[in-house]
């Protein structure tokens, strides 16, 4: 016997697949709802760990500006401590220098030339006098500038003839005005110092280039 299904098995299997369709679409949905959500958590989570490095960062910077803030201060500290240190120094070595202006002043003055006057402002001098010529001036001031252990950078501020008599016709003299420096103690050590240590430079350098030489030779 022959058996006919008269049933719309067609339009059953198509729900079916629309039903399966739908099932697939809403798993794919939630997934997708989870992955995001996932991504999404792990993100956040970062972002959290960037800013609390962040803020440990921020803070640790705070408080370094707060120590180069305190270092500035006690540096500035430190710079005037030493001004006032180097001015009591100042002060101190400064008490002697009339009697070295006044020694210098008697080995480097010439025969022929008097001094008349002369006025410390600071570590400037100004001197006046007469000379016999301006040759004479001329021998003071290469005396005090390359002679002298105190003295330096001499400065010929005015020179002229005069008369010594008050007639015109009488003897003639050089009447000069001129300024140089007086130098610190300190000044005089650090020299002393640097000439020192100038043979020591140079014996190194002999040294240095003898071993080379050497070491050419064997080459």
């Amino acid at each position: 016997m022959i058996k006919i299904n008269l049933l719309p098995h067609r339009e059953a299997k198509r729900k079916q697949k629309q039903a399966a369709f739908v099932a697939l679409m809403a798993l794919g949905a939630v997934l997708g709802v989870v992955v995001v959500l996932m991504v999404g958590a792990y993100n956040a989570s970062r972002i959290s760990i960037q800013e609390e490095r962040n803020r440990v960062i921020a803070n640790a910077n705070a408080e370094l500006d707060v120590k180069i803030e305190k270092i500035a201060g006690l540096k500035q500290e430190i710079e005037a401590l030493k001004a006032r240190q180097q001015a009591v120094e100042d002060l101190q070595g400064d008490r002697n220098q009339p009697v070295y202006l006044l020694d210098e002043l008697v080995k480097q003055t010439p025969e022929g030339v008097y001094l008349k006057a002369f006025k410390q402002d600071g570590q400037r001098v100004t001197l006046s006098g007469n000379a016999q010529s301006q040759e004479r001036v001329a021998e003071l001031l290469r005396n005090l500038a390359g002679n002298s252990q105190w003295l330096e950078r001499p400065d010929l501020t005015e020179v002229r003839a005069v008369s010594l008599d008050k007639n015109k016709a009488g003897r003639k003299v050089v009447e000069f005005t001129l300024g140089v420096n007086i130098k610190r103690p300190r000044d005089i050590d650090a020299a002393a110092e640097a000439a020192a240590a100038a043979p020591a430079a140079g014996a190194r350098k002999t040294g240095a280039a003898k071993t080379a030489a050497a070491g050419g030779d064997q080459a």
